[in-house]
C-alpha cells in the first residue's frame, strides 16, 4: 500500500478525530522512528508518553512474543499466571498502603474506575477536580476534565463534579461539601501546560481530605512509571494518596490502565459491578511486567532525572538566546516551553528539522521523550528547536513582515 492510499483510506473511512500531521510514521527503534519515506525523526512525543522505554524496546519484544506463543486472551473471570506476577510488580512500587489492582485498557479508563470506587466506597456522589486539568475523553473522566473544547459539545456530563483553581487549597477547602467524594488532581499538569503544583499545594490537600473525610486521587497517567525522575510525581512532595491512576508508558506500548487504591476502599465493591473485558489481558500484562522489571532493575527514574538535567540546561541555554520563550518547567523527561506566541509552527518545523514534539495548550510546546534517548539526541532536539524559534521570532519582526 502506497503513501497516497494509506492517507485517503485514512481520510475516506477513518472518523476524523484526529489533527493529522504530515507524515506516515512506519517504524521505531528507541528514541527514534521513520516514516514511510524512511526519513528519520528524533521522538520527543513518545506517543503521548507512551513509548518511555523506547520504541520497540527488545525486552519487550520478547516478552511479547513470548506470551503470545502461550495465551493471547484470558478474561478475568480466570486465574492467570502473568496477570498474577504484574499485579505483585505492581504493588511492589507503589506507595505504601495502596495495595489493591484493577487492570484496564487506557488511562482514561483508569481515571473512570477511581471515579466508581470513591463513590461507591463513600457513599457520595460529588467529586472535585482542578482547572486546567486533563483526565480523559470518556463521559466520567471527561467530567473531571476542565477544557471546555472537550467538555461543551457533550454536555450534560455526569452530575456532581465541581472545578477549582489548581494550587489553591483554600478554593479547595471552600469547595468541599458534606456531598464530597474525593478531589482528583494530576501531581503535574500535563496537557493543561505542563503545570507543577505550588510547593505545599498537595500536601495541604492531603491535610484537608484527612480532616473533612475524602478521598484524593492523584492522575499519574503521564506523570507515573518514572517519567519525572521518580517512580510516581508525588513522590517529588512526599505525598501518598488514596487511589492512584496509571496508564501511558507502564505496558511498554501496548495498551492498558491500573488503578491502584487502598483495600478498603476496593473492598466496596461487589463482584460485578465492575469489570473489563480486555482488563488484565495476559499479553499485555507480559509486556508491563517486562516494563516493571526494566524500569526497577534497571532504575530507570534515576536516568529519567539525570537526563531530565540535561534537556533542563540545554533548554535554558536556548531560553537566555530569545525574547520569545516565556518559562521552561517541567521535572525528569517532561518539559513544558511556554512561548509568547501560538506554537503549530514552531512545531511544523522541528518535523521539519526531524524532531517530533507536542503541544500543551495554544503557547506550550511538551517534551516527552523516551528514557533511552542520548544526550547527543537531545542536543540536536534542542538545536532544531531553536532554529524554529528564531526563524519564527524572525518572522515576527515588524522589519521581516514589510521586506
Amino acid at each position: 500500500m502506497n503513501a497516497k492510499e494509506i492517507v485517503e483510506i485514512d481520510q475516506t473511512l477513518m472518523t476524523a478525530v484526529y489533527a493529522k500531521r504530515p507524515t506516515i510514521l512506519v517504524r521505531g527503534e528507541g528514541a527514534l522512528v521513520w516514516d514511510a519515506n524512511d526519513r528519520q525523526y528524533i521522538d520527543c512525543t513518545s506517543s503521548y508518553g507512551v513509548s518511555f522505554l523506547g520504541h520497540c524496546h527488545p525486552t519487550i519484544v520478547e516478552a511479547i512474543k513470548k506470551q503470545t506463543a502461550r495465551l493471547i486472551a484470558c478474561h478475568g473471570s480466570f486465574y492467570n499466571d502473568v496477570r498474577s506476577e504484574v499485579v505483585k510488580k505492581i504493588v511492589e512500587v507503589s506507595p505504601k498502603g495502596l495495595d489493591k489492582v484493577f487492570l484496564s485498557n487506557s488511562g482514561t479508563e483508569a481515571v473512570e474506575s477511581a471515579l466508581k470506587f470513591a463513590r461507591k466506597s463513600t457513599g457520595k456522589p460529588e467529586i472535585i477536580a482542578m482547572m486546567g486539568s486533563f483526565h480523559g475523553k470518556t463521559m466520567g473522566a471527561l467530567s473531571a476534565t476542565w477544557d471546555k473544547k472537550y467538555r461543551e459539545p457533550f454536555e450534560p456530563l455526569v452530575p456532581g463534579f465541581r472545578h477549582v483553581p489548581y494550587g489553591s487549597s483554600e478554593k479547595v477547602r471552600q469547595a468541599i461539601s458534606e456531598k464530597t467524594a474525593a478531589i482528583i488532581v494530576e501531581p503535574i499538569q500535563g496537557e493543561g501546560g505542563v503545570r507543577l503544583p505550588p510547593a505545599e499545594f498537595l500536601r495541604e490537600l492531603r491535610e484537608i481530605c484527612d480532616e473533612r473525610n475524602v478521598l484524593l486521587i492523584f492522575d499519574e497517567v503521564q506523570t507515573g512509571f518514572g517519567r519525572t525522575g521518580k517512580v510516581f510525581a508525588s513522590e517529588h512532595w512526599n505525598v501518598v494518596p488514596d487511589i492512584v491512576c496509571l496508564g501511558k508508558a507502564v505496558a511498554g506500548g501496548l495498551p492498558i490502565g491500573i488503578t491502584i487504591s487502598e483495600s478498603e476502599i476496593a473492598s466496596a465493591l461487589k463482584v460485578g459491578e465492575h469489570s473489563s473485558t480486555f482488563g488484565g489481558n495476559p499479553v499485555v500484562c507480559a509486556a508491563c511486567k517486562a516494563s516493571f522489571d526494566l524500569m526497577t532493575q534497571e532504575r530507570l527514574w534515576e536516568k529519567a532525572a539525570s537526563l531530565g538535567e540535561h534537556f533542563r540546561r540545554s533548554l535554558e541555554r536556548l531560553q537566555s538566546r530569545t525574547s520569545i520563550i516565556r518559562e521552561v518547567r517541567g521535572l525528569g523527561l517532561m518539559f513544558g516551553i511556554e512561548l509568547r506566541f501560538d506554537v503549530l509552527n514552531i512545531i511544523t518545523e522541528c518535523m521539519n528539522g526531524g524532531v517530533l514534539v507536542l503541544d500543551a495548550g495554544r503557547n506550550v510546546i511538551r517534551f516527552l521523550p523516551p528514557v533511552v534517548i542520548t544526550s547527543d539526541q537531545i542536543n540536536q532536539a534542542v538545536d532544531v528547536l531553536g532554529t524554529a524559534v528564531e526563524t519564527e521570532e524572525y518572522a515576527r519582526l515588524p522589519s521581516a513582515a514589510t521586506e
